[in-house]
């Protein structure tokens, strides 16, 4: 189990991306400072309350996918709809057109991120 600050970095990341945006679990992952964790990033938004103000339907995996088991994946796409991410056919976000982008800043802190 990941301590609570690893937790809260994620919950960072996530809190910043945009309405209508997505990001992938190891891209959260990488702006956390914590590469090639991506499942971890699984394991904290499973660990949010029902009720969070974290935008957690708006990470999904590499191919654009929902990563939900079958019947509770509904609620996250239905979200993501809500705020226009279109699906395609087969059931995945374009990335090209819907795919998080942050800048990182140079000056100052390393690793901050803007909208």
């Amino acid at each position: 189990m990941a301590n609570t600050s690893t937790y809260r970095r994620i919950y960072d990341v996530v809190s910043r991306i945009p309405r209508a945006r997505v990001a992938t679990y190891g891209q959260v992952a990488r702006l956390a400072g914590m590469p090639r964790q991506a499942r971890l990033v699984g394991y904290a938004l499973h660990a949010l309350p029902a009720d969070t103000s974290i935008p957690w339907q708006r990470v999904v995996n590499a191919q654009g996918s929902i990563s939900l088991p079958a019947g509770q994946d509904a609620r996250q796409r239905r979200l993501l709809e809500r705020e226009g991410i279109r699906f395609d056919n087969r059931g995945r976000i374009p990335l090209d057109s819907f795919q998080w982008q942050p800048r990182r800043s140079t000056a100052g802190r390393r690793n901050t991120i803007h909208e």
